[in-house]
């Protein structure tokens, strides 16, 4: 039996990783909404901290694949775990510092990979699983790009012949539904990662014999998310809403549309993704959709060279904090 205070520092750590991942990433669902003016920033950060409460209670799928897919949760100690999160949360705050749409999914799995193969090697890692995980966190920005692209296209078709103002005015109001989807979809993946690591070290610690989320670990992380989602992430806001590409009612629309529904396709088939990767791609390919040449080329590679680095910054920074947590507990 491990201590229970390191068992509750795991819990308090991932806690604290849904928190700044509501934070991080409120920008995801609102982001479109706020800069077309469908809602104003008040009302789009209450809209999606209650609907990324109700995403984040909605299933345990993901957390299943985090908590006991990638490694026997069995042979996971506290540590290990302490090293993961703190690698990820690290990531995290450095680019929401910088105001780069980074990927907390990426950070996650990073840092529990770094932190396993530091502390057991690689052999204990389901390598299957991992690469699976890592396919899946790469399509689908692919995905959402294209499905932005064709979706955008086909409005631009339908509306060929609408007037502007009613156009403008319809989509704001579609956008108040669509921007409620991304957030349930975001709830529905995202929370669902903190989910899958508490229980994770309450199975591998004798607390719970078989890996199924306790309705306290749900109502915490989906709390916990909702409550970071409130208090927003205005730095991020801004790339997605104005350094990627200008955006009207009808973009807005259709970035959240196509991302709400790749995501919580996600969520339904146990995947973790990334939230940021898939709205940002989807923002892209709406943007390429309707003008190629009024997207800004160098703010998306510079979001894409932020997606490439995370896991390997996160899983060197999980490794280094491990090393030092062994040497302190020699």
């Amino acid at each position: 039996m491990f201590s229970m205070t390191l068992v509750m520092l795991v819990i308090v750590l991932a806690l604290l990783f849904d928190f700044i991942n509501g934070f991080h990433d409120t920008a995801n669902a609102i982001a479109s909404a706020v800069a077309t003016k469908a809602l104003s920033p008040g009302a789009a950060i209450i809209l999606a901290a209650n609907l990324n409460f109700l995403g984040a209670i909605s299933g345990t799928a993901v957390a299943s694949t985090i908590g006991q897919n990638i490694v026997n949760p069995r042979l996971i100690d506290p540590p290990v775990i302490v090293a993961a999160l703190s690698g990820a949360i690290i990531w995290n705050i450095i680019t929401w510092y910088y105001g780069l749409p980074g990927s907390s999914s990426h950070a996650l799995i990073g840092g529990l990979a770094g932190a396993v193969i530091i502390s057991l090697g690689t052999g204990f890692i389901n390598w299957q699983w991992l690469k699976d995980i890592l396919a899946v966190l790469i399509v689908t920005p692919l995905t959402a790009f294209i499905a932005g692209i064709l979706t955008m296209r086909l409005l631009l078709l339908l509306l060929n012949n609408a007037q502007p103002s009613r156009t403008n005015n319809c989509f704001r109001k579609l956008q108040i539904v669509s921007a409620g989807m991304a957030s349930f979809a975001h709830g529905s993946n995202d929370a669902q990662k903190s989910m899958g690591i508490i229980t994770m070290v309450l199975v591998g610690s004798g607390l719970l014999n078989d890996f199924e989320v306790p309705f306290w670990v749900k109502i915490a992380c989906a709390a916990v998310m909702a409550a970071g989602t409130a208090v927003g992430g205005w730095k991020i806001i801004r790339t997605l809403s104005r350094q990627i590409f200008n955006l009207r009612p009808a973009n807005g629309f259709a970035a959240d549309l196509t991302a709400s529904l790749i995501i919580y396709t996600a969520s339904i088939t146990g995947f973790p993704v990334s939230t940021t990767h898939v709205v940002s791609s989807s923002i892209i390919g709406v943007g390429a959709a309707q003008r190629f040449r009024g997207v800004k080329w160098n703010t998306a590679l510079n979001i894409a060279v932020c997606w490439l680095i995370t896991v390997p910054a996160a899983a060197l920074t999980a490794s280094i904090i491990y090393m030092v947590i062994n040497f302190t507990l020699l």
